[in-house]
């Protein structure tokens, strides 16, 4: 996968991670809530994994 693909999978998960959380705190459902915090975790790590892929993509083109 790259870099551009996991960024965008990540800012997506994050998204609806967030509406999740929104959901879930205005439902007072607190599951819903905890799914949505793991999601936008998720989404995180995942634009990190890009993030770093784009960084080492660029040292190897400056090699």
């Amino acid at each position: 996968m790259g870099s551009t693909s996991d960024k965008v999978k990540g800012m997506a998960n994050e998204a609806v991670g967030n509406i999740k959380q929104g959901v879930g705190k205005a439902t007072d459902n607190s599951k819903l809530q905890a799914e949505g915090k793991i999601q936008e975790k998720k989404g995180e790590a995942q634009q990190a994994v890009g993030k770093a892929k784009d960084a080492v993509k660029k040292g190897v083109d400056k090699a």
